[in-house]
């Protein structure tokens, strides 16, 4: 069994070679069930069409790597249900530095309901475990208020901005870690 990340209404399974083969195939398109590793062993998990959203034209850029698994990548699963809900994940591993930039996406029937912090909050604690990671960033649309709103509430802290051909202009946020509370006598 791979490593399986925990919330409470999520698991987040690592994100497999043969999940990817499924989803860009024929049959992928109109959605599937496939087996994946769980945090008590294997489940059939149900892939709906949305998923993974915005992340689908990586898939066949990852197949072309070859990986039975792509390291810090994930599917978020709706525990209740056992339907993927989302995709999240590092994009690559981290910089000299240390410096890791994490993404993430919801099918649209999961969002507006909490998933989102939960999933990368999972994501956020398995990362900053790793002795090798100093900097957790993300980017997001200044129009996306929803993803805005994970990341601050999950005390990411909106550091910068930068402008890419594909996206146009992006906000960058970094991970100022848990806030201190402070005592007073």
């Amino acid at each position: 069994m791979t490593d399986v990340l925990s919330a409470p209404r999520l698991f987040l399974t690592p994100l497999t070679r043969p999940l990817m083969l499924r989803r860009v195939s024929e049959e992928g398109r109109t959605g599937f069930d496939a087996p994946v590793d769980g945090p008590d062993g294997t489940v059939t998990v149900h892939f709906p069409p949305e998923w993974p959203g915005d992340f689908l034209p990586m898939l066949p850029v990852l197949l072309k790597g070859g990986a039975e698994v792509v390291v810090g990548s994930y599917v978020a699963v709706e525990r209740d249900t056992l339907t993927a809900v989302g995709q999240l994940g590092t994009k690559g591993g981290p910089d000299l530095l240390g410096a890791v930039e994490i993404g993430y996406g919801l099918t649209p029937q999961a969002q507006g309901r909490g998933l989102g912090t939960e999933a990368v909050g999972a994501l956020l604690a398995s990362l900053k475990a790793r002795p090798d990671i100093k900097t957790i960033t993300a980017q997001t649309l200044p129009t996306n208020r929803a993803s805005q709103r994970v990341l601050t509430k999950l005390h990411f802290e909106r550091t910068g901005h930068t402008w890419e051909h594909e996206e146009g202009n992006l906000l960058i946020w970094t991970w100022q870690g848990q806030p201190i509370r402070l005592r007073t006598s």
